[in-house]
Parts: C-alpha cells; structure tokens; sequence
C-alpha cells in the first residue's frame, strides 16, 4: 500500500506550530544514551519510523527503552560502553543512512559480530564513505560488491585512534569514526575541509535527561511556505538553530525573505528559537557554496522558493544529492517538468529559472519524504490540483505533516492506494 497526497491551492499561511523532535539528533540521544550509565529520559523525542527502527536496534542489542508515544518520550537504560549484547537477527535501520552510520561505527568496536540492513533505499546508498576510516581504525567491515548494506561487521577487533581527514563532508561518517574512538586506543583526530553538524559533539559532553529541539528540516516546509505565500504570518515554536543546520534561513534572507529568530535560548547544549515568517517576494540568487552543507536535507524545499523568485537561483557543488533516499536532483526537476516549470540540470546541481507559476499535475516523489513534502508545498500556491504519489515514507521523519500543514493553512488529502 502506498499513500497520494492530493493538494488544492489553498490560502495564506498563519498560525503557531509546534514540529516534532529533531530527527538527527534524536538519533543520537537514543544510541548515546544506550550505551551510557545509567537511566536517561529523552523528551519531545522524534516519532518518525526512522528513530523508531533505531530504538528497535538498540532493543535487539540489549538496551532496555520504554516510550510514551503520546508524551513523545523514552526512557533508556544504558548499559555501558561495554553492555550490549549480540542480536540474534540482521539489525533493520529502515530508511535511515544515519542510523546505519552511526551504528556501523559503534558496532565495529564491540565483541560481537554484527549485521546492518534497511529497506530498499538504504540497501542502495553509499556505505564505503563509512567503512574506509573504520577499516583505518582496525574495524572489519565488509559491504555488498557495490559497496552498499549489507554491511557485515566482525567483532573483537583491536581499534586504534588514527588522524583522518575527511573527504566527504558527512556528519553521519564523523559521528561513526567518534562513536568507535570511544573504545580506540590512543588518540583519535578528525579534520574535516567543511565543518559539518555538530550534534554528537554537543552530546557527548551532555550530562543527564535530554530535551529535543523541534526539527528545522521539518519546520523548513513550512518557513517556505509562509515565505512563498502572501498574507502569510507564521510562528514555529523551539526549532533547533544550530549554526551548522540553519543554512536554509541564511539562503532564504539572501532571497530577501522576511524570517525573524525570536526568544532565544537552549536545550541542553543546543541552541533553540522561536522562527517567525512573513510573506516577502523572494529574488534569485547563486547560492554560496559555503552554505550548501548546513542545507542539504532542505534543497528540495528551498527549490520550491526559487520557482517564485524574481531572477533565477544558481546551486552548483551538491553532487551529496544524487545520493539522498532518492536522486534529489533529477526527482526535483522530473516534478517541475511535470508542473510546467523549466530548470536545466547539472551533475552536481540545477538552474532554476525564476518568476514561474506551478501548474497542476501528479508528480512522484519516488519514495522520498521530503520531495513529497516539497511538492505538497508548491501544490498550495499553484494553479490546479496537484497529485504526489509514493508519499508513505514521510512517516520516516514527519508522520504528522499532513495535519499540521492543514492546521495551517494548506489544503492536503491524502489517500491510500493498494
């Protein structure tokens, strides 16, 4: 069974919204958690499939977890870093490249062998950018012959911290390498040439209960939406404003949106605020290379802005999206081609032409949950219904999306197709 969305143009977009827990970094206190001493309590914890599947991994290994759905709370009693246990099955990550990546990372220094898998997505992302600095460490790994999971990890080996600088810019890959550094001898390095999220660095030095920030990625849907639709006055409440994820706030105030950081504070070690957003017409722009990291889950939404640019928006040097859930460069311009909307497309990017009105049409969001939540978007602003099939995994990150986006303003049906 598959979900459609189905979206009429709808109206302007206003309110105050509360978004679930930031995905990445629940990932993070629910596996740090694991393996620390003692019980933590996790609140406002993301309860998408993806941090889902890694607290079912974590339970495979040993880790005793309970979760209040309703109260989007976890309570974990770790183990210590030498108390999980082997499972008895493959570990399933899903949908998720972070959940692999870290746990490859973490599995690859305990005494047990272990397999990773996912569904058909992950099974074809790529896994060697992962296993090549834990190889260096001493772990043993080994991948599919196209070097994707199935990842094979064989236990008891002997880690050694190493200096590694890292080639690709993937906080995934520099949370495995620190994840495995924890049980290394000697001393561990890693440089990266772009700095990347900093999420595990910030929780590894956090000591106690844990209090999630609402998820930047998921409220970027909706920053855009209110930028992007006139008459729009929007508040998203406690959205994580880490420096290293708010690149699509820095793009969108160079396209002249009107986004404003309000009642400032923390969580923990990370920085939370409040985001207001008011409609302003938005102008193309290149879009600085140094910003392409700190925004990489949210291009596909922030492509959606560029349509109605007056000029057109530049993005060159994000081959990192061919490689998403889906090929998010040629997912995002087979869907503006459907409505009507003309780009050129490069191996590492795409020139949106600006001042475009969407159309109506079906897209396929081939499975990814944020070119559906993107498409959904641009269906609120455009001319004629729009249809976006494949939209099930948007449970992966944000399975309230569509009633928070009618909530809003939107006007989304969704129907399940068999």
């Amino acid at each position: 069974m598959t979900h459609t969305f189905h979206i009429q143009p709808g109206s302007k977009i206003s309110g105050n919204l509360y978004i679930p827990g930031d995905k990445s970094i629940s990932h993070r206190a629910i596996i740090l958690s694991s393996i620390a001493e003692g019980v933590t309590e996790i609140s406002h914890l993301c309860m998408g499939d993806d941090v889902l599947n890694t607290i079912a991994v974590m339970r495979a290994l040993g880790v005793q977890i309970t979760v209040d759905a309703d109260k989007k709370l976890a309570r974990v009693k770790g183990v210590g870093l030498h108390g999980l246990k082997p499972s008895k099955t493959p570990l399933n990550c899903g949908n998720s490249g972070t959940a692999m990546r870290l746990l490859c990372g973490l599995l690859s220094a305990q005494k047990f062998n272990s397999i990773l898998i996912g569904d058909e997505s992950l099974m074809r992302r790529p896994m060697l950018r992962v296993a090549e600095p834990l190889r260096l460490m001493g772990a043993h790994i080994t991948l599919s012959d196209n070097n994707t999971a199935p990842i094979a990890i064989i236990g008891n080996q002997h880690l050694i911290g190493i200096n590694y600088e890292s080639t690709i810019p993937s906080a995934q890959v520099k949370s495995a390498i620190l994840l495995a550094s924890l049980y290394a001898n000697g001393e561990m390095k890693v440089r990266e040439k772009t700095l990347t999220r900093d999420h595990t660095e910030k929780m590894l030095k956090h000591r106690g209960n844990i209090k999630i920030p609402s998820d930047i990625s998921s409220a970027a849907f909706f920053i855009v939406a209110a930028c992007i639709t006139k008459h729009s006055d929007l508040i998203i409440y406690n959205v994580g404003v880490n420096p290293f994820r708010t690149g699509i706030i820095d793009i969108l105030k160079l396209m002249g949106a009107n986004i404003e950081l309000i009642n400032q504070q923390f969580f923990g070690n990370e920085p939370v605020a409040d985001i207001r957003i008011k409609y302003s017409p938005l102008h193309g722009i290149t879009i600085p290379q140094d910003l392409i990291s700190k925004s990489i889950d949210e291009f596909p939404v922030i492509f959606i802005a560029a349509v109605t640019a007056e000029g057109n928006t530049l993005l060159r040097g994000a081959k990192e999206l061919r490689v998403k859930e889906s090929d998010r460069i040629a997912a995002m311009v087979k869907g503006f081609t459907t409505l009507d909307i003309k780009t050129e497309e490069y191996d590492d990017g795409v020139l949106i032409f600006g001042d475009q009105q969407f159309q109506g049409g079906c897209v396929n969001s081939f499975g990814d949950h944020r070119i559906a939540m993107a498409f959904a978007i641009a269906g609120n602003i455009a001319n004629g219904s729009v249809v976006v099939t494949d939209c099930k995994n948007i449970a992966t990150s944000f399975p309230e999306f569509m009633s928070t986006s009618n909530a809003v303003g939107l006007n989304i049906v969704c129907r399940d197709d068999h």
